[in-house]
């Protein structure tokens, strides 16, 4: 799909009467804002910055110009009192997520030189510089009897928990205007039987904003038909950088996973897809040759930006391209076993890892036979980086999606050596309470695993979504 860069919308309020009475208040305020858009500007966003708004009029105008913009989120700076008419006009017009900036310029007044100032009306503009605080329940109130949503960040102006937050908040919006882009390609049909992994596909595009592309796998296959032998050579020489290849694979074996992964970087350029689901039983034909030689491409594709997931699960490619955006990987994972003697949770899957979250290189595998599916081949084996991860669930329930979302970590030791991936997860809660409570939120048996705890950018991402988030632990 086209690519467009996240708009971030940015303006400032104030009241206009106070500009002749208080000298130097304006001007002061306005530089307070250019900080603000010089260090969004920083986080790699374009920003519109609509400058100090400060009567009714000009916030007519600014929620034209925010509309007019096509902004994706509106950072909305409280710098001193305002009246709240001077907002209302702004967000409702423009219809984007709003985050209420209540920023002091200082972590507190200098009381005593304050008070020495002995000009009540210098006291008063100096105090009016402190008063972002003062209009943010009347903005609030307002946006309550409105029906906007909106986030708060308080703090002050170069406090780094602060921008921590605020730059959360524009990464969470630049992984939502990402997932409204995307192409989720859909290739084959559903694993029989499995009941939970169904989804809903309207509402998937109704909640993320993504376009979906039904492919047949024929055309992987007639793709795969047209390869030459040099795209073959090249991809084995990729393959042989990339991965570590048991010796017990058979040139054979890896040249039909070469021919289907070149086919694979084709079908991908040629609908500009973001992402994928697959499955397809493809018994005694040509496409049952191209799904048993698919694994070691769609491990490249998911390392290179467009997540794979396979059993045709959609709501974990959502999920997994969710993990990808944010930086931190998105591997396709499930329950494997318990180990309560180490009180850790065994997790993995067959088919595509995320080479970029792999602890060392991936290991490629010979299998006689893929379990509980036709068809043999090469498979991948690899554990997640030792460290915080955090797993996240794309659920759908009764016509809704929320997400559900979990902080652990990867731990060292020993893990089924069966082709797979596969790792050991450890919670703070325990692996007992950590299942107990995982399944009662009722998910899908997959998840996307990523580096690093993040649930507090998937939340933030949630909100923007206007959707609800289960955090375990």
């Amino acid at each position: 799909m086209t690519k467009h860069n996240l708009k971030v919308g940015l303006f400032g309020i104030g009241l206009d009467t106070y500009w002749p009475q208080f000298e130097g208040l304006e001007n002061r305020l306005i530089g307070y804002l250019d900080q603000v858009a010089g260090k969004l500007n920083n986080y790699g966003a374009e920003v519109l910055n609509l400058g100090l708004i400060d009567n009714a009029e000009k916030a007519f105008t600014a929620g034209h110009d925010f509309r007019k913009g096509d902004v994706d989120i509106i950072f909305l700076y409280v710098t001193t009192y305002a009246l709240s008419s001077t907002v209302l006009p702004v967000v409702r017009r423009a219809k984007v997520p709003v985050i209420i900036l209540n920023l002091s310029p200082k972590a507190a007044i200098d009381y005593h030189n304050f008070n020495r100032l002995n000009d009540r009306t210098k006291m008063t503009g100096e105090w009016l510089a402190f008063c972002a605080a003062c209009p943010v329940p009347e903005i609030a109130n307002v946006f309550k009897r409105a029906d906007i949503p909106f986030e708060q960040v308080t703090g002050t102006l170069n406090d780094q928990q602060t921008w921590q937050e605020i730059e959360q908040w524009v990464e969470a919006a630049k992984v939502a205007n990402m997932m409204s882009h995307n192409s989720l390609g859909l290739m084959g049909n559903y694993y029989s039987g499995m009941l939970d992994i169904y989804s809903d596909i309207t509402l998937q595009c109704a909640v993320f904003g993504n376009h979906v592309e039904i492919i047949e796998p024929d055309e992987l296959t007639a793709l795969a038909e047209s390869v030459s032998s040099q795209q073959i050579d090249d991809k084995l020489n990729e393959f042989k950088t990339v991965f570590e290849i048991d010796p017990a694979c058979e040139e054979s074996e890896l040249e039909k996973a070469a021919r289907t992964s070149v086919a694979l970087d084709q079908l991908v350029k040629r609908y500009g897809l973001g992402s994928m689901a697959y499955y397809h039983k493809g018994t005694g034909n040509a496409n049952g040759e191209t799904m048993s030689s698919i694994i070691l491409g769609n491990s490249l594709l998911t390392a290179g930006g467009v997540p794979v997931a396979g059993e045709y699960e959609i709501k974990n490619a959502q999920a997994m391209k969710i993990m990808d955006g944010f930086g931190a990987g998105g591997s396709f994972t499930e329950y494997y076993a318990l180990d309560f003697d180490d009180d850790v949770v065994l997790m993995g899957h067959d088919g595509p890892g995320h080479l970029g979250i792999a602890e060392g290189k991936i290991k490629v595998k010979p299998l006689q036979v893929y379990h509980g599916k036709v068809g043999s081949g090469l498979s991948v084996e690899m554990s997640v980086k030792h460290g915080a991860v955090t797993l996240l669930s794309v659920v759908e329930n009764k016509g809704k999606i929320f997400f559900l979302v979990a902080e652990g970590e990867s731990v060292a030791g020993p893990i089924l050596e069966i082709g797979n991936t596969n790792s050991r997860y450890r919670f703070d809660i325990g692996a007992r309470k950590f299942v107990e409570e995982w399944n009662n939120a009722g998910p899908a048996h997959h998840c996307a695993v990523g580096l690093g705890h993040i649930s507090s950018k998937v939340k933030k991402l949630a909100k923007l979504l206007n959707i609800e988030v289960i955090h375990i632990c």
